[in-house]
């Protein structure tokens, strides 16, 4: 079973206007809510390839029944914990550049945060938990290195999706999968890029220092595969970008997805690239359309080997 962990959902409420004049009236031209947060991301994804997975994470009010009610919509299964403050919204606002505002992440009490951790105590060997994004402030520090132990102790494997100390601390404990884009290995490593080259010493240490496979993905660039085998490179897409949400999750799920029923890293990697750029071509995440369509369009070339 793959289970997924978002401890700060949100809707995301993506509104279009033609022209943003601050400290006017401005009238949207549209407007979409969707069930956010990275692990229901990779969830919603999943299930488009037509792999099960269980949805955990704190979900509360009003704004928790949106997103509960909507990937039962879609038959996720989802073992969420109820919070007593509302689930965040987060404002996607696009218009000649796009502007976010994130919203705050509930107050957790600790009888929620064991709720929580009761709810993830039937992961078993064999199982992948991926752990995605942010963490609400009121969660104590090192609560994703708590959760790595857990997972460790219960022989399941994991994916973490975050940056900074959260993902440093995390690869000693071999993560099947690592992938943060070029601008956060940048800052994990402090160090800049400006060549694909440059890139490549410092994703072969995310496998010395534990990492199973690392992606780094490189927007217009691409994005590569780091394995014990080599380095590969995957060819870019050519559709209209619709939107940036979402894909780097949507490249997980198509990664895990594959792995989980092949083992071969190499294809795994051709899933995710075409699950992310089926995401960018898309308002929503991407249907099982237009991955099908895009799948046979991706190229992988090995650009160096260990």
């Amino acid at each position: 079973m793959i289970y997924t962990v978002t401890l700060n959902p949100s809707i995301d409420y993506i509104v279009r206007v033609n022209e943003l004049t601050l400290g006017n009236l401005n009238r949207m031209t549209s407007d979409l809510k969707l069930p956010g947060g990275k692990g229901i991301n990779v969830s919603r994804i999943l299930k488009r390839m037509g792999r099960e997975t269980t949805a955990l994470g704190f979900l509360g009010g009003f704004t928790g029944r949106f997103i509960s009610d909507w990937l039962k919509e879609e038959q996720i299964f989802c073992k969420f914990t109820e919070t007593t403050d509302d689930t965040r919204i987060n404002i996607k606002l696009k218009s000649t550049s796009e502007t976010e505002i994130n919203g705050l992440g509930p107050t957790l009490t600790e009888t929620e945060i064991s709720e929580f951790i009761t709810n993830l105590s039937n992961i078993k060997e064999g199982d992948t938990v991926i752990l995605s994004g942010s963490t609400p402030s009121s969660l104590r520090k090192g609560f994703y290195q708590e959760l790595v132990h857990y997972i460790e102790e219960k022989k399941a494997a994991f994916v973490i999706d975050t940056t900074g100390d959260d993902l440093q601390k995390a690869l000693p404990h071999h993560p099947l999968l690592v992938k943060p884009n070029n601008h956060e290995l940048a800052e994990l490593y402090k160090t800049q890029f400006s060549s694909v080259e440059e890139i490549i010493p410092y994703g072969k240490k995310l496998l010395d220092e534990g990492a199973q496979h690392a992606i780094i993905s490189m927007a217009g660039d691409g994005a590569l595969l780091f394995t014990n085998e080599g380095v590969y490179q995957s060819n870019v897409l050519k559709r209209a970008v619709k939107n940036s949400v979402g894909a780097g999750d949507s490249m997980i799920a198509g990664f895990v997805g594959e792995y989980e029923k092949t083992q071969n890293a190499v294809e795994a990697f051709k899933w995710g690239v075409a699950c992310g750029s089926a995401t960018a071509f898309s308002d929503d995440l991407a249907s099982k359309e237009l991955i099908a369509e895009l799948i046979l369009e991706v190229t992988i070339t090995q650009i160096q080997s260990f």
